[in-house]
């Protein structure tokens, strides 16, 4: 979605950095933005759809009162600038549905990410799309219909953080939280031209839930520049009371701007076993290739390694159906859910006992198999979709 000719000059693309700079610096307002940001929501809502729900007239009032506070000098990382929230993050006053049909009784409180966002003076517009307990790589279901990737109506965004994706690339907001299990986050970062990061666990505090699918879910954001991710994460980086991983803080922002140095970069193009034979594209295997004669060009040692997965693939399954299994307990109307949620959720109900721990248990031989390859090497290319 281009700006049009009513954009103030910039401001749709301008970024989340560039944007917090402007009204740090008093060259705009926080209502300007939020407006901004509300009104091309609504133009690309009929077509694109991105949102489960919009803010408008609350956001609108936190934005004037982010006004105030910067025009009493108040300075935070992000005070006044209009961001977005997949819809299964609690944001008080607004309910939860995480794509899933059904009235859904309102939150009282804010989940801790997004506590932590307005703390740095985040103004929510709105919550995203995402496909039924955020199961598959596309966004779309019969509570909300088909999310659509801004760059060709034709094709998804990806999923399920879509709706979040599909926000940030059309310029609706300058920046997005998704969350993030099984590519989440990664997936429609790639397919809609975005910087995704998920983040270890702990990072980004998951609370009121101490833990997301059982371990395998966190919140990361999505932005259009390394910079803007970076702001975003340390944003709403921390832990709260009853966090079970609590991982030492890291300065994002600062990392996004310092000289790397030589790198050691493992290029690798073999998946993880998952049952499912996936084979990979000849222009994805093209252009990974060619970003990898990039970084080669530009000084960095780029030598072929594959990580040692194992069965990484089949420990996923009982953690992550026995989290949907747990999700379809909260919903009002389980019989509206879709039957291939149903399916997981009895997936998840076989699998929740025994296996489930034993899954859990594998987590730190098959974490520290995985790791050996970072003594030898500092980042690993991969493709991030196969296909």
């Amino acid at each position: 979605m281009a700006p049009s000719a009513a954009d103030p000059p910039g401001t749709a693309f301008a970024g989340l950095g560039a944007q917090a700079a402007a009204l740090a610096a008093g060259e705009t307002t926080s209502r300007a933005l939020v407006e901004e940001s509300l009104r091309r929501i609504a133009a690309a809502q009929p077509t694109m759809n991105a949102f489960r729900l919009v803010r408008a007239e609350r956001a609108l009032e936190e934005a004037e009162e982010a006004d105030r506070r910067l025009a009493a000098g108040e300075r935070l990382p992000l005070l006044g600038v209009p961001l977005a929230v997949k819809d299964d993050t609690d944001v008080a006053g607004e309910p939860t549905a995480f794509g899933c049909p059904g009235e859904f009784p309102v939150k009282r409180a804010d989940a801790e990410v997004v506590r932590r966002l307005r703390a740095a003076g985040a103004v929510i517009v709105g919550k995203t799309n995402s496909p039924e307990l955020g199961q598959w790589p596309f966004t779309e279901g019969p509570a909300f219909g088909d999310t659509r990737n801004p760059w060709n109506l034709a094709h998804t965004p990806g999923g399920s953080s879509g709706g979040s994706a599909a926000a940030v690339a059309a310029g609706l907001v300058p920046a997005a939280l998704g969350s993030d299990g099984a590519g989440s986050v990664r997936i429609p970062a790639a397919w809609t031209h975005l910087v995704g990061i998920k983040p270890q666990r702990g990072r980004l505090s998951t609370w009121p839930d101490p833990e997301a699918f059982h371990g395998i879910t966190c919140h990361g954001p999505l932005a259009r520049t390394v910079a803007d991710a970076a702001l975003l994460l340390d944003a709403a980086a921390g832990n709260t009371v009853g966090d079970p991983h609590r991982p030492p803080p890291v300065a994002a922002r600062d990392a996004a701007t310092r000289e790397p140095g030589r790198l050691r970069i493992a290029l690798s193009t073999r998946a993880a076993f998952t049952g499912t034979p996936k084979r990979l594209d000849p222009e994805v295997r093209a252009a990974v290739t060619a970003l990898a004669e990039r970084l080669a060009a530009l000084g960095h040692e780029v030598t072929e390694a594959e990580p040692r997965y194992g069965p990484i693939g089949v420990t996923f399954v009982p953690r992550a159906t026995a989290g949907i299994r747990d999700w379809t307990r909260r919903v009002p109307d389980p019989a509206l859910l879709d039957p291939r949620t149903r399916a997981a959720a009895t997936t998840g109900r076989l699998l929740g006992g025994p296996v489930l721990r034993l899954a859990r248990a594998a987590e730190g031989p098959l974490r520290r198999r995985v790791g050996a390859l970072f003594r030898a090497h500092d980042v690993v290319l991969a493709p991030t979709t196969a296909t």
